[in-house]
């Protein structure tokens, strides 16, 4: 007689790439700036600033930002409202929804996806980043086009 197989269950959500990923549920809401060095999936709401220069951050379905979005990768399936900034690509889902200004090498925008604002891709896009990481630790950046109707507010220290 054999004992049956018992496998382990998985502790954490593992990213594409097989690193791991930290999720921020539907119910949360965080107010102030985020960083860290690990992708993130977004399910609640935050508002200020996020940063993760070296990983990917969804927007998940029941994800929004009211936030300055940094990061190498952005996908946003959810809502964002502010600047979207990517130094590899950003990737817009069918049922996204971007109000702000959008920079990034590359860009893919689904059918159905809305962007609201001015898109900046190529050298001119990398330039604009590099510009804003200096920036964005000495004063507020002022030099961004009002691409779209909103309201348009500088970006807090």
């Amino acid at each position: 007689m054999s004992s049956p197989l018992v496998l382990p269950k998985p502790t954490q959500a593992t990213a594409v790439a097989g690193g791991n990923m930290a999720n921020i549920g539907k119910s949360i809401t965080l107010k102030g700036d985020l960083s860290g060095n690990e992708d993130l999936v977004i399910e609640g709401h935050i508002e200020g600033r996020v940063d993760l220069p070296s990983n990917q951050l969804t927007i998940g379905a029941n994800g929004s930002c009211s936030a300055e979005v940094h990061a190498k990768t952005v996908v946003v399936i959810g809502k964002v409202n502010g600047n979207v900034i990517a130094t590899e690509r950003i990737e817009i889902q069918a049922t996204g929804l971007v109000n702000g200004d959008v920079s990034a090498p590359k860009l893919i925008v689904q059918e159905g996806a809305v962007v609201n604002g001015s898109i900046e891709m190529g050298n001119k896009a990398k330039a604009s980043q590099a510009a804003a990481a200096g920036l964005a630790s000495t004063s507020p950046s002022t030099s961004h086009s009002a691409g779209y109707g909103g309201e348009k507010k500088a970006a807090l220290p």
